[in-house]
């Protein structure tokens, strides 16, 4: 039978795979159209003057050389005055179009100052555009020239300049320094009718040269100086002659300028010459005009630079040079003067031929300078008034003659008349005579002094040398130094001459110093002058050292000066400075050098403590760190052979309380008297009148080494505090402490006598079962001589492991017991035992109240332990 197999029934698929290309294909066209609209550019429109220069589909527009668009149609506008050129530009150019962004036709330009747009002759023209901020817009004008580039300031500073009149700068125009070009003008604008501000870059390199007090001028061109000394032609260079150029200096003490900083520019370097400038004004300019000079006795002590006609008559801006720039006071006064003709002949014929001057007159008032003075047409009548005659009086000639001058701020102000003995030939006298205008700078408090031809200043700064002029070397001359009362001067006053400045003013202050006393151990290396410190700053000097006899101290004397008073309170302190200070450290080493003054006279530092501290005055510390601390002195008397030298440290269960200053030996040849300080934090704890002081050295024996750090840093003392309530500064030290000196409170004392001391030293251990209970701490015969008596202390955790019951044997060394029947015994303990040897105790009952040991209790000490002992086990219980 055949057998029919059932159809299969397959669904249709509801999607074919064959879809997905055009699926595919419609996303792929969407992105190519979307992204081709985006990409396709932003059209905007410039109006330009005209359309010369500019080509459609070949002039491109560039922001620093990258094309970022092109020219695509150019049309004219509506009332023919320009045309409008549109342009196609890149889509990512969006956010820089908005109202304020720049656009301008970038051609080939020559000039004096150089060529610009020099790639175009390869290029063609292009149109440049400077991004601006403002809203979004696609309309713009463009400019008729490229504006102003201003560098940033990684390239740069860029300073303003003041004029009233361009000249031949421009753009381009180069900055010079020393003939130098160090920068260029990058811009220039119209303020108002009167003032041009120029804006000049400096080169980063540069910039350090542009200060706060450079002075800026014009070297354009050339300038030709014309007069009966000559003729004069000046030009800075080539470049600046052709295209303009601008000149700088500089001083390297002043602050460094910074962009946007103001300054003058002056018409030529002789205008900027640094000095104070000032206005004078007259009813007319007859006989002064500008380059008229200013002089004082004959000497040309500044310029007039600008002369202006105003309502009331004349303006005259004149400078003084700064080296005597302070002539010019509040009460200086100024006059016209010109060639005078007499009878006897002409007076400064010269100035018939190069017009007047401008006498001044210096003053004298410190006030604020006035907004203008008043140029005078005749010389004032105090010219004409009586000089003042003084007297100056030295103990020694200091080589003055007839004629030497009378100086103020070096400026002559009178001179030497007579120089004679003094009536009772005690010294010298010299007559001065000050001119009338100068008289008011004397008060009863002035001083003068005496100037040396060669003044050298050595330090570690390095050295001056102060010349002065050849009237100086050959005639001497004398300095005024001004006091601060307005009393006035009778002629005939006398003052004193000093051979210098420094002389002067401690003279001068010697009336306002405080004086006080210190005591020192030592002279501490000071002499008179040695100088007083507070923070490294002097306040004083050291004014005399004396020896105290009587007490074997010295007495040093401080001037300290007046205006540091309020330093000189209840917490100061004081100390000696070493020369050269060295701390040596894991960290390294730093060495601390004096000032060269102190370092060679020695010095004295002045210190605060704490407000709540009360500083001691009186004393002269040996170191910062003893003042500080508060140290106070004592004095210890040690036995002739202790080996402590100065610097020993003082110590209390080895911390530091204290320092040895100085160790003498003493006329009796059995004792030292060490000087000591002791920190004071710590002095109220150890100056009990039955404090112990002791030596504490190093001691080496089978035991060990006991204190072994002395072995480096040399013997120190120990100290045991005192118990007493009165206080003592003298205190009497042992070669070592006594034997309980260490012995806890709560330990128990005991006596262990013996027949002999054997190997039992100081320090030998008692030992319970083998482990430490105790120690011997001191032995001596006893009264009748025939014990020896050993010193002892059980710890205060194992006192309950002895009473009256114990037995204590000596465990010390080796012993060898020989019989003939019972052979031969060895008996030892430990290894320390045998080497330093040791003392062991068994108990045989529990310790009670009853059989408890009191401190100072005795017990015989065996040579060794009995059989019996050896079965005793109490089972003892801590109390």
């Amino acid at each position: 039978m055949t057998r029919i197999e059932s159809p299969k029934v397959v669904k249709k698929k509801l999607f074919s795979p064959i879809w997905l290309l055009p699926i595919v294909a419609l996303a792929l066209g969407a992105w190519l159209g979307v992204k081709s609209i985006k990409e396709s550019g932003i059209e905007i429109q410039v109006h330009f003057p005209s359309a010369i220069g500019i080509d459609i589909g070949k002039t491109l527009v560039k922001y620093q050389g990258l094309t970022v668009g092109k020219v695509t149609d150019i049309s004219l506008d509506k009332d023919l005055s320009g045309v409008n050129v549109k342009i196609v530009m890149d889509y990512r150019s969006d956010p820089f179009l908005n109202k304020n962004t720049l656009f301008w036709l970038v051609t080939p330009k020559a000039s004096i100052t150089g060529i610009e747009g020099l790639d175009t002759l390869f290029s063609g023209n292009y149109i440049a555009i400077e991004p601006g901020d403002g809203s979004s817009t696609s309309e713009f004008i463009a400019s008729t020239e490229a504006p102003s580039m201003i560098p940033n300031e990684e390239e740069g500073i860029v300073v303003k300049l003041t004029t009233p009149t361009l000249g031949s700068l421009d753009v381009g125009s180069l900055v010079f320094y020393r003939q130098v070009p160090v920068g260029k003008v990058v811009n220039y604008r119209l303020i108002d009718s009167n003032t041009i501000i120029i804006s000049t870059f400096i080169e980063q390199q540069y910039a350090h040269l542009v200060n706060q007090d450079s002075q800026f001028w014009n070297v354009s061109g050339l300038k030709i100086d014309a007069s009966l000394s000559g003729i004069k032609v000046n030009t800075e260079s080539l470049a600046s002659l052709l295209a303009g150029g601008i000149s700088f200096n500089s001083d390297t003490k002043a602050a460094k300028a910074v962009t946007g900083d103001n300054y003058v520019l002056y018409p030529d370097e002789e205008s900027a010459v640094k000095g104070v400038e000032f206005v004078l004004t007259a009813d007319n300019a007859d006989d002064i005009s500008q380059g008229s000079a200013i002089v004082y006795r004959g000497i040309e002590v500044g310029k007039i630079h600008q002369t202006k006609l105003t309502e009331n008559g004349v303006k005259f801006l004149a400078k003084f040079d700064s080296q005597y720039q302070q002539l010019l006071n509040a009460d200086s006064q100024f006059w016209v003067a010109g060639a005078e003709i007499s009878m006897d002949g002409v007076k400064h014929a010269s100035r018939l031929l190069t017009g007047s001057v401008v006498n001044v007159l210096p003053g004298v008032a410190e006030t604020t300078l006035p907004a203008q003075f008043t140029l005078q047409n005749q010389a004032p009548d105090l010219l004409s008034g009586d000089k003042l005659h003084i007297k100056l009086t030295t103990e020694e000639h200091s080589g003055l003659t007839e004629g030497a001058e009378v100086r103020y701020k070096q400026m002559p102000i009178g001179e030497v008349t007579q120089v004679t003995f003094s009536h009772d030939f005690s010294g010298v006298e010299y007559r001065v005579e000050i001119l009338p205008e100068f008289q008011s700078l004397l008060t009863t408090d002035s001083h003068f002094v005496s100037e040396s031809a060669l003044t050298i200043d050595a330090s570690l700064d390095g050295v001056t040398v102060t010349t002065r002029d050849l009237n100086t070397i050959v005639a001497g001359a004398v300095s005024l130094v001004r006091g601060k009362t307005k009393a006035s001067v009778r002629p005939n006053s006398q003052y004193a001459l000093y051979n210098s400045t420094e002389h002067a003013l401690e003279s001068i202050n010697q009336h306002k110093l405080t004086t006080m006393s210190l005591e020192s151990i030592d002279g501490a290396g000071l002499s008179a002058g040695s100088p007083v410190y507070y923070k490294k700053m002097q306040i004083g000097s050291v004014k005399a050292v004396d020896w105290e006899s009587k007490t074997d101290q010295f007495s040093i004397t401080l001037s300290i000066q007046h205006k540091f008073n309020q330093l000189v309170r209840d917490n100061s302190v004081f100390w000696r400075n070493d020369a050269a200070t060295i701390d040596a450290s894991l960290s390294g080493v730093e060495v601390n050098i004096a000032p060269l003054e102190g370092a060679l006279k020695g010095s004295i530092s002045l210190g605060l403590l704490n407000e709540d501290q009360i500083g001691n005055q009186q004393r002269l510390y040996d170191s910062k760190e003893l003042a500080l601390k508060q140290a106070k002195t004592i004095t210890l008397i040690l036995p002739a052979e202790a080996k402590v030298a100065s610097k020993a440290a003082i110590r209390y269960q080895g911390h530091q309380i204290g320092v040895v200053q100085q160790v003498k030996l003493n006329q009796d040849l059995d004792s030292l008297t060490a000087s000591a300080y002791l920190y004071g934090e710590y002095a109220d704890h150890f100056t009990q009148t039955d404090t112990e002081f002791f030596v504490v050295d190093a001691q080496i024996s089978l035991a060990g080494i006991k204190a072994p750090e002395t072995l480096i840093t040399g013997p120190y003392i120990g100290v045991l505090p005192g118990k007493q309530t009165e206080a003592t500064d003298s205190f009497e030290a042992h070669l070592s402490a006594r034997y309980d000196a260490d012995i806890d409170e709560d330990a128990v004392t005991l006596i262990l006598e013996d027949k002999q001391l054997g190997s039992i030293k100081v320090g030998t251990p008692i030992f319970f079962r083998g482990i430490s209970i105790g120690q011997v701490d001191g032995y001596s015969l006893s009264d009748s001589g025939n014990k020896v008596l050993m010193y002892s202390h059980i710890e205060k955790q194992y006192t309950h492991l002895v009473n009256k019951s114990s037995r204590f044997w000596d465990a010390s060394g080796i012993k060898l017991e020989v019989g003939i029947f019972s052979g031969a015994q060895i008996e030892t303990g430990s290894l320390e035992t045998l080497l330093s040897g040791g003392i062991s105790v068994v108990t045989e009952d529990v310790t009670t109240d009853v059989n408890a040991l009191s401190s100072g209790a005795s017990f015989s000490l065996y040579n060794k332990m009995k059989e019996e002992w050896r079965r005793w086990q109490p089972e003892q219980v801590k109390q």
